[in-house]
């Protein structure tokens, strides 16, 4: 049901685009689009973030700002949107009621042909939370090995160092990536949101304080996971970053003094981190993050449009 409703293009003010549409499962759920295009032709304020992995974001707060406390709450808000889809959430009940294949649809997943607005959303939020990658090359390596910094038996040597690089704090000769898309999901360890340096001061965006109003929370944004990151081009929740080349090179040299940035880019006297990677350095790092994408959720007929 989740799925159905995920891809019906008919949840939109006239007809013309679905959740998939901005979330395309060949691009990890993303959107190859710097700014999504909503259904009259105009432009998203972000990027569209990977739906994936959002099952493990246990902080439970969804948005690049967090204004969606629950996923519940969020799968809501597109259709809403006066630039995305355009409707009010009782045209959305309205629309799928018209529908002859909804009522099935519904009894199967709730035992009843009622269709309602927290019916729609819970359905959504399962599909969504469906989508976890556990078949990427990562994945298939870390089942040979009993701790996570040996090295993987079916990674390149390259692979290997740059997964070192990864996992290795800046101190210890490694960039600390680690530092905020830890876990095994490649999420944000303590769940929250963080600032990453990629301007010295927020102006036109200002991240999860226009959500929750609190200082420490401005310029900061949610950070997402990083399974299937070689699809989500561009990246950053504006979308400045064509390629993961430029993604490690802002993190090697790019840094900004931002008032807010993160303590795990900081160096010990305070100043934001350079990393001093060689040219090989970023091309295993480079090559590692590769191994992060999960070519069956890009593929899988049960993610993909039933239409």
């Amino acid at each position: 049901l989740g799925r159905v409703l995920f891809y019906d293009k008919n949840l939109s003010a006239n007809g013309t685009v679905s959740c998939a549409s901005c979330h395309k499962q060949e691009r990890g759920f993303s959107d190859d689009a710097i700014l999504s295009i909503g259904f009259d032709g105009g432009t998203t304020r972000r990027h569209s973030m990977s739906l994936v992995n959002a099952l493990w974001y246990g902080r439970g707060r969804f948005f690049w700002d967090e204004r969606a406390a629950t996923l519940e709450d969020q799968v809501l808000e597109p259709f809403q949107d006066p630039v995305e889809m355009g409707m009010t959430i009782q045209e959305v009940v309205d629309a799928v009621k018209a529908q002859s294949f909804y009522p099935q649809l519904f009894e199967n997943a709730f035992g009843t042909t009622e269709i309602n607005e927290d019916r729609i959303a819970r359905a959504l939020a399962q599909f969504v939370r469906s989508i976890i990658s556990i078949e990427s090359k990562y994945d298939e390596g870390r089942a040979m090995v009993n701790n996570p910094n040996d090295d993987f038996p079916n990674f390149t040597a390259s692979e290997n160092n740059g997964k070192r690089l990864f996992f290795l704090p800046p101190n210890l000769g490694g960039a600390g990536c680690i530092g905020c898309h830890s876990t095994e999901a490649f999420i944000n360890p303590d769940n929250g949101t963080t600032n990453n340096g990629l301007d010295a001061e927020s102006t036109d965006d200002l991240g999860v304080f226009e959500a929750i109003p609190n200082p420490a929370f401005l310029g900061t944004f949610k950070v997402p996971s990083l399974k299937s990151i070689a699809l989500t081009a561009p990246y950053m929740h504006d979308g400045r970053f064509a390629t993961l080349e430029e993604v490690v090179e802002h993190y090697n040299s790019g840094i900004q003094d931002h008032p807010n940035l993160s303590p795990v880019l900081r160096t010990p006297n305070g100043d934001p981190v350079r990393l001093g990677l060689s040219e090989q350095e970023k091309i295993d790092l480079v090559n590692f993050l590769n191994t992060l994408t999960d070519d069956g959720i890009s593929t899988d007929p049960k993610f993909s449009n039933p239409f």
